[in-house]
């Protein structure tokens, strides 16, 4: 399947789960940074956003999931405050509120990679 083979060129599924989120971090911080030009797309970036947690969501819920049961449930926690926040930007947006969606979505994906980041989503030097 489709997944299978960009999991496979990317080294990895937890490599193409951090690509996907830096993607959707990337988005939301171009729109945040033109706003006026560019919160025509933050739907598209929303539900963009929506369709990887769903499949974050989807994933850990599953029965035959290897996760230990408490990081499963921080993926739900995380995935139940990503989705409300979406609810909240669709009904009324601010430029602002994309920074947490950036942040989780950086943060995770630097998780995902064995890297730890700021906020920024700069890699933090590892045993510094």
């Amino acid at each position: 399947n489709a997944y299978a083979r960009v999991a496979q060129a990317t080294h990895g599924p937890r490599d193409l789960e951090a690509h996907v989120l830096l993607k959707a971090a990337t988005r939301f911080q171009a729109i945040r940074d033109d706003w006026e030009q560019r919160e025509k797309d933050l739907y598209e970036a929303l539900t963009y956003n929506r369709k990887i947690w769903i499949v974050f969501y989807s994933a850990v819920t599953r029965e035959d999931n290897p996760m230990p049961v408490e990081v499963r449930q921080n993926i739900l926690r995380l995935a139940s405050f990503v989705f409300t926040h979406t609810l909240k930007l669709t009904a009324e947006a601010r430029p602002e509120q994309l920074n947490v969606l950036i942040n989780i979505n950086r943060q995770l994906a630097a998780g995902l990679r064995g890297r730890a980041t700021d906020d920024s989503g700069q890699a933090l030097q590892q045993g510094a």
